[in-house]
């Protein structure tokens, strides 16, 4: 990722998104920490969290069950204690803050349970987007 690359939050979670869709954690981790780095100070320790999530995927990727556990539980906090004190006001389209946490920490606490490979490598790509519901 270029150093100087701006996005919208909108289109940063949306190219982080495809780039763990497509099982390339650590470059979501660089859009994120692009964000972080450029957003407005009270809105770093939500981008600093997915950032934190997203090398936690990547530790997952490639084996390490322990920096796995510690860095999707970092992450998850941040975004956890972002959401508390933000109440998601300025969210990115599509970004629920409960989802993303849930979904964190059920992986987190399977990789501590069963160890990385009983966990199937599809599950790393994770949606930090609630789902979809198409109208009826």
């Amino acid at each position: 990722m270029p150093d100087d690359l701006r996005l919208t939050a909108a289109e940063a979670l949306a190219l982080a998104q495809r780039l763990i869709d497509e099982g390339r954690p650590f470059h979501a981790h660089e859009v994120f920490e692009a964000v972080w780095k450029s957003c407005p100070e009270e809105e770093r320790p939500l981008w600093k969290g997915l950032a934190q999530i997203a090398v936690g995927l990547t530790h997952a990727l490639r084996g390490n069950d322990r920096g796995a556990v510690t860095l999707l539980g970092r992450g998850t906090d941040a975004v956890d204690a972002y959401g508390g004190s933000r109440g998601g006001d300025s969210l990115p389209e599509g970004l629920d803050l409960m989802v993303v946490t849930v979904r964190v920490r059920a992986l987190a606490e399977r990789i501590e349970r069963s160890g990385i490979k009983a966990v199937p490598e599809a599950d790393f790509r994770l949606s930090l987007a609630r789902p979809h519901i198409a109208p009826p």
